[in-house]
């Protein structure tokens, strides 16, 4: 984890086993290959974000739900960011990868579900592209794409994140 925040997007077996301060050996005794090391890499790289995470109360006011959603997004996108970016050159050839994101990709589906269920509900019919559209927005799709590729700071990033989730929310109708 350490290798991949200092920006080492593919750190080889032999520089991991150097930086733990074990052999090859040691290593590989741990880990039966570079799928057991990326199951285990994942597994503490969750458990940081579940360190990290609050629930935020659903009975709040949409405004206040939204911001502090986004600044809790913008926290533990930055958290996981030097991982997701490693994890995107390998995962085209990982199994475990790819159940990585796909495991990662589901808690922060169900966190938006149940945040902003009245607001989904309101969206009628649309509500499955309203979802699909705040995946993006949350996950490290859309952080990637303005820190890394638009160059914004967290601040601006996280603002953008407020504005898009903002904009795709319809208010709920009252009762």
């Amino acid at each position: 984890m350490a290798l991949l925040e200092e920006g080492e997007l593919r750190p080889t077996a032999e520089r991991i086993a150097e930086r733990a301060g074990v052999s090859l050996r040691a290593l590989w005794t741990n880990f039966k290959d570079m799928e057991g090391l990326f199951a285990a890499a994942g597994e503490r790289l969750m458990q940081r974000q579940r360190a990290e995470w609050r629930p935020i109360p659903t009975e709040l006011p949409l405004p206040e739900r939204i911001e502090r959603y986004c600044a809790q997004r913008a926290r533990l996108l930055e958290l996981i960011a030097p991982a997701a970016r490693a994890a995107r050159i390998r995962e085209p050839f990982s199994a475990q990868l790819r159940k990585n994101r796909a495991w990662y990709l589901q808690i922060v589906r169900e966190e938006i579900e149940t945040l902003f269920a009245p607001e989904l509900a309101a969206a009628g019919p649309g509500r499955g592209e309203v979802l699909d559209a705040l995946m993006v927005a949350a996950t490290f799709a859309g952080w990637s794409m303005w820190r890394d590729q638009l160059h914004l700071d967290v601040p601006a990033a996280t603002a953008v994140l407020r504005l898009v989730v903002s904009a795709l929310l319809p208010a709920p109708v009252p009762a």
